[in-house]
């Protein structure tokens, strides 16, 4: 009989947790580039994402298999989920992977890089505070203090100051309303991601096996868009030879494991503070070292970057308690 494991506050502290979430963000813009170079090369988004997908699904197929921590893993999926130690449409997680994929995809082109990554990334951070103030994750609920609800209002300013070089190809603001609904929603959902998976890492004893299921329902999910799409309007180009278009999907295993693992310890909103942060210095790295065409790095870009950094880590430091700290934090009664 597979006894599941019950659920256990990690005890990673945050000076080491909040630096691996950063690290976790690096991963992300690399990866972009990796799926966007696959999607030019095919000519076809949604081939682009099934196939990232897919060989992120085979890597950490193998890992689970290959060891014995991933095994055991593999045993405790069925049990938990029959057991209900936790909601069954957790494990289609993978699910909101897919739908941030399907909005980068027809919404970039038409908003511009810049828009997109403010919407997701208000999205994320207004979705990390709910997120943690529900207790949804395996954390628990935790208090949302004043100083978190400025950082975190810094960050989105501090990311729109990054990006705003890039704002000047945007097309007339009143008609992207609509269009930047859909980035502000898949970013608003990634916190739920995270929450999801972080708790499930916790049933299923290891982040090997959430990440797998993870894997399992984006690629489900996006397999079935490209057979319909594929009926409708034919396959794209062959794929290309070269290996390295095919390292989106195992960078992402890396990301979602990760991530997994830390909003044990650190919450969803500090979890997703930090990788805001290591996706914006991936970026700017990415920028000076392999420019993309039309890329533009300028002193705002600079010093936004630097600003998300101080904003996250206002917003992380345990501040004294204190008359004024009682009088700033937002508890349930």
């Amino acid at each position: 009989m597979v006894t599941v494991p019950q659920p256990q506050r990690s005890t990673l502290p945050l000076a080491l947790g909040l630096p691996l979430a950063v690290v976790t963000g690096l991963v992300l813009p690399l990866q972009g580039r990796i799926n966007g170079a696959l999607a030019v090369a095919v000519d076809d988004v949604v081939t682009a994402s099934v196939v990232s997908f897919t060989t992120g699904l085979v890597v950490i197929a193998m890992i689970s298999l290959l060891t014995p921590k991933g095994r055991a893993g593999l045993c405790n999926i069925l049990p938990a989920v029959r057991n209900r130690s936790f909601p069954p449409f957790y494990v289609m997680a993978g699910g909101i992977g897919a739908f941030f994929v399907f909005a980068q995809s027809f919404t970039v082109g038409l908003l511009g890089v810049a828009v997109f990554t403010v919407a997701t990334v208000t999205g994320q951070t207004l979705s990390g505070l709910l997120v943690d103030r529900l207790g949804l994750g395996p954390g628990g609920k935790r208090s949302i203090t004043g100083i978190r609800v400025m950082g975190s209002v810094a960050t989105v300013a501090a990311v729109a100051w990054a990006v705003s070089p890039r704002f000047g190809g945007t097309p007339d603001a009143g008609a992207l309303v609509l269009p930047v609904l859909l980035p502000l929603l898949a970013g608003f959902l990634m916190s739920f991601q995270q929450a999801m998976n972080g708790t499930a890492t916790v049933h299923y004893g290891t982040p090997l096996a959430a990440t797998l299921v993870n894997f399992l329902a984006g690629s489900a999910v996006l397999w079935a868009a490209w057979l319909i799409k594929s009926a409708v309007a034919g396959t794209g180009k062959p794929l290309p030879a070269e290996w390295w278009y095919y390292l989106g999907g195992p960078m992402g295993c890396v990301a979602i494991g990760l991530a997994a693992l830390l909003v044990r310890s650190l919450g969803v909103l500090i979890t997703g503070l930090g990788m805001i942060a290591g996706q914006l210095l991936g970026s700017l790295m990415l920028d000076i070292v392999i420019p993309a065409p039309g890329t533009v790095v300028t002193l705002p870009t600079v010093l936004g970057t630097l600003l998300t950094l101080v904003a996250i880590i206002a917003a992380t430091l345990p501040w004294p308690k204190g008359p004024l700290a009682g009088r700033s934090t937002l508890k349930g009664r």
